[in-house]
């Protein structure tokens, strides 16, 4: 993305028509770029508004009657939006552009001066936490917060880890220099590192993470090694510096755990997820206990291929490259998904729809932008997509996943305030995953007569849920193995070089050849320093976006309200209740991990049998 302030000028698409090629965002609905007079003015109100609504309300919070804290809590809400903006903006234009030196001032600059607004408000939810128990079930129970009840519900389950205001305010501002420069240091130090060019025989040279990424479905074994390597030396050459900065952020982590009274890193992280350990229990147990699901499937496919499977190779074709489907232009993909969208459900469809017509969608692939994709959600206003298009079906999936985080948000945006827009992340990865199913159920039913693409189909569906159930599981098994040798001390890079391997042995038994290059593979993880055990989350999701799924299926349209009420619902009630108040799902219920398990089991008895 370009520096300058023109950066976001470009004018609105009008149709589907005019989508050639990947789309750059349009960030305007934000600001117009870095020179834009209300970035600055917008900053200055914000911190205004901080320090009046402090010396307003410092002091007297245990005086407000229920009627005037709802008023404070919409001044809240006001100023926690106007700052999701400020930080949206150059969040924004960094990872589309992470060489872009403009939006790395402008991010550390709205960060310092964020951080400041955060430590003036504080105040609020620690004289919250301080009211005595008499006082706070009246406020639990009053008509005048029905709309915050969860909110204060989340209050009261954080009041026995608070911090005195100096400590809280401490902690923020050492945030700066400390946990999350560390993370930002990774994010950039990753953007600038060159990659080892790859060519395949068809005479295209890729060279950014998310090319090379894509050459793993390549069907020369050579091409797939070549670019799985690529990746893992630039992992291998700052292995040291990656394991550094691992340990730092986890060792901040356990200190924050000790100072808050938290039995483990674990727990918080589950707290804040409003997960049980019960519940993360069954789900590491229950997906370790069917390894023997992954090993099967790579059994039938280094059986059908007729070679060895390498961990470079797991993505490989299960066809001859003359049999591969062809390209999927950016446009045909757009139109694809929103065809599958529109037999779920026409509405749903023409708001997925609105994101392409109105540039809300980053897709382009460029040098230093940042790897993956994600969906950003901005409340008052909307989402932003990123990713890196490069026109295969894989694309065309992640497409879908982050299309769903969008629309799901989109519904939240309909229903509920800012302090209840923020849905617990199991509730938060559903609607992704559900939209890559009702993508995969379309493709199928447009395959006609087309075997080779249905088993290309059913075979990359099962890669997904291999992915999700047992590759995000071991990323949250390796969380805990660093998090609990931090307790022990300072680990090394070796150290999680060391049990990645391990883990990944164990996962794949004898069934997949574990490269050497392997043991790097967990630096290029994000979500382990960026949040601690949020890949557990994936599986959590997968599992439940299953059994939605399959109700769907069983029950038809009469699902669909039920399943637009549970999104519509975002952070404003307890995930357990909303799942089991709007689709008749339990989570708890041991039986809907092993209907996930089953589902999967399924798909193999059925891919077996075409073999």
């Amino acid at each position: 993305m370009q520096s300058s302030s023109n950066a976001n000028e470009s004018k609105a698409l009008t149709t589907l028509d005019q989508l050639d090629s990947p789309q750059e965002w349009n960030l305007c609905d934000l600001y117009k770029g870095f020179d834009d007079p209300h970035l600055a003015q917008d900053l200055q109100v914000l911190q205004h508004d901080a320090s009046q609504f402090r010396q307003n309300y410092r002091g007297k919070v245990s005086f407000l009657t229920p009627e005037e804290l709802g008023q404070c809590l919409q001044q809240l809400e006001a100023l926690a939006e106007k700052s999701g903006y400020l930080y949206a903006f150059p969040s924004l234009v960094f990872s589309a552009d992470t060489r872009n030196n403009e939006a790395k001032q402008f991010l550390d600059k709205v960060r310092e001066a964020l951080t400041g607004i955060e430590n003036q408000l504080l105040f609020f939810d620690l004289e919250l936490q301080d009211l005595d128990a008499a006082k706070f079930s009246e406020l639990q129970t009053s008509a005048a917060l029905s709309t915050y009840s969860h909110y204060l519900d989340r209050i009261a389950q954080y009041r026995p880890h608070k911090l005195s205001e100096e400590v809280e305010q401490t902690r923020n501002q050492d945030s700066l220099t400390g946990r999350q420069a560390f993370i930002q240091l990774r994010s950039i130090h990753l953007g600038e590192q060159e990659y080892e060019p790859v060519t395949t025989p068809e005479g295209k040279t890729s060279d950014t993470e998310a090319e090379l990424g894509a050459l793993l479905f390549h069907p020369s074994a050579e091409v797939r090694y070549n670019a799985y390597r690529s990746v893992r030396k630039v992992m291998q050459q700052h292995n040291l510096l990656y394991g550094y900065i691992l340990n730092t952020v986890t060792q901040d982590h356990r200190l924050e755990s000790q100072m808050r009274s938290h039995a483990s890193t674990l727990y918080k992280q589950l707290l804040a997820d409003e997960v049980s350990e019960a519940v993360f229990r069954a789900i590491m147990e229950g997906t370790r206990s069917r390894f023997d699901l992954f090993q099967r499937y790579y059994q039938l496919k280094a059986k059908s291929l007729n070679q060895e499977i390498r961990i470079c190779d797991i993505y490989a074709p299960w066809t001859d490259g003359d049999d591969q489907a062809a390209p999927i232009e950016y446009k045909n993909g757009v139109e694809t998904l929103l065809s599958a969208l529109e037999q779920f459900d026409i509405n749903y469809a023409r708001r997925a729809e609105e994101f392409f017509v109105k540039n809300w969608v980053d897709a382009k692939v460029r040098p230093g932008k940042r790897g993956g994709a994600f969906c950003s959600y901005t409340h008052g206003k909307h989402s932003y997509l990123l990713l890196s298009y490069t026109e295969d079906y894989n694309s065309l999936f992640t497409l879908a996943h982050e299309m769903g985080h969008g629309l799901h948000f989109a519904w939240i945006g309909d229903r509920q305030t800012y302090f209840n827009s923020n849905p617990p992340m199991v509730l938060a990865e559903i609607a992704s995953t559900f939209n890559e199913l009702l993508l995969l159920d379309y493709l199928l039913k447009t395959a006609g007569d087309d075997e080779k693409l249905k088993r290309s189909l059913i075979t990359r569906q099962l890669e997904d849920q291999l992915n999700l159930l047992f590759r995000q599981s071991t990323i949250s098994r390796l969380e805990l193995a660093i998090h609990e040798r931090a307790v022990q001390g300072s680990f090394d890079h070796t150290f999680v070089n060391e049990k990645w391997t391990e883990l990944y042995r164990e996962l794949c038994g004898d069934t997949v050849e574990i490269l050497p290059e392997h043991q790097y593979d967990w630096a290029r993880i994000g979500h382990i320093y960026f949040k601690p055990f949020y890949c557990y989350q994936y599986t959590a999701s997968n599992i439940v976006s299953l059994a939605c799924y399959q109700k769907y299926l069983q029950v038809g349209k009469d699902f669909i309200p039920g399943y637009l009420d549970l999104l519509a619902a975002g952070g404003s009630m307890n995930q357990v209740e909303a799942l089991r108040k709007y689709v008749g799902i339990d989570i708890e219920d041991p039986a809907t991990i092993s209907g996930a398990l089953t589902y999967v089991e399924g798909l193999l008895d059925q891919l077996q049998a075409t073999l």
